[in-house]
């Protein structure tokens, strides 16, 4: 919390099309240096089966070290479908690309050491 009292939002994205690959930008908004920044894992519906089921893939996010005041980070990722690595031909980072008017279904769940050494959370909706 902030001392206002209102939540701390620090984060903004994006997603960048990168040819045929797809990379998710995190931006620190805010004038403080945060460490440890992460996000947990996403994992997505499953669109094969008829009603939902099980989800097969997810997106795991590589933990970045250190984001500075006002700064940018590309986050490498990786989607696992049956818990195996993908190749690129079947990335599912672009589902989480929003659309406006759709659904939000997922969630960017952050959290980062803020310079207290308190870990701090965000979570940013996503997806289509």
């Amino acid at each position: 919390m902030t001392i206002s009292g209102r939540i701390e939002k620090p984060f903004t994205f994006r997603f960048i099309d990168a040819g045929a690959k797809v990379l998710l930008e995190l931006t620190n908004t805010s004038d403080e240096a945060f460490k440890c920044v992460e996000i947990l894992a996403v994992f997505l519906k499953d669109e094969e089966t008829p009603g939902g089921g099980p989800s097969r893939a997810h997106i795991k996010f590589d933990a970045v070290r250190q984001i500075l005041p006002k700064e940018k980070a590309v986050l490498s990722h990786r989607t696992l479908i049956d818990g195996r690595p993908s190749d690129l031909e079947h990335d599912q980072l672009e589902r989480l690309k929003v659309i406006a008017g759709e659904v939000k279904p997922y969630v960017l769940d952050i959290s980062w050491e803020n310079a207290e050494g308190k870990t701090r959370y965000q979570r940013i909706p996503v997806g289509h």
